[in-house]
């Protein structure tokens, strides 16, 4: 069964940290692990609780777990008739990651005027929030993209996390070609040095 989960940035970190192959445990005040059965809730949740406090991001992800394993689980309606959700206790969420299928994808993602984004960690991008990430990687670009490479390969979950806010924002102070050409850069040297995990929506 496809099923969908909206995540903020510090889940999606944490995601990302296991190689996309499972979602981390759940606080003890969480005991309950709730999948969504449709895109246009993932979305709807995304966008309208996880932009509206901080870190002020909502992203999507999509996955795919054994039919026979979920029929446990009763599905839950909790609003209109498309808010279906799957209830799975927090103490058999590592079994329920041990069944997904493939790796978890990011397939949207919302963002919040005070988002600020993942900072950078190392090198040229470190203390940067993620706008001035961009305009570095821009930048950096037009002159050597080996650096662009480099700090992809030492920065790659500030890059993975802030790249789908990169693609849904229009950023006017920035060559609109330039800049589209650095993200396409970024996405083609992510795919040769991580080929494992999709990068952006």
């Amino acid at each position: 069964m496809l099923l969908y989960r909206p995540v903020g940035l510090l889940e999606l970190r944490l995601i990302f940290e296991s190689g996309m192959m499972a979602f981390p445990p759940r606080l003890p005040e969480q005991p309950i692990f709730y999948p969504v059965l449709n895109i246009e809730y993932a979305r709807q949740i995304a966008f309208e609780w996880n932009t509206t406090s901080e870190p002020f991001a909502g992203y999507v992800t999509q996955f795919e777990v054994e039919d026979k394993f979920l029929s446990q689980f009763e599905r839950k309606i909790v609003g209109g008739k498309q808010h279906e959700e799957l209830w799975i206790p927090a103490e058999l969420l590592m079994d329920f990651n041990d069944h997904i299928r493939g790796r978890i994808s990011v397939i949207d993602a919302s963002f919040g005027k005070e988002f600020i984004g993942f900072v950078g960690e190392n090198t040229n991008i470190k203390g940067k929030n993620a706008i001035d990430q961009l305009f570095y990687f821009v930048r950096a670009f037009t002159y050597s993209p080996f650096d662009v490479h480099a700090e992809i390969i030492v920065n790659k979950t500030t890059v993975f996390l802030n790249y789908p806010f990169w693609q849904v924002n229009q950023f006017e102070d920035l060559d609109q070609t330039m800049y589209h050409d650095a993200l396409d850069f970024i996405q083609l040297d992510w795919n040769r040095s991580f080929p494992e995990i999709q990068l952006g929506i």
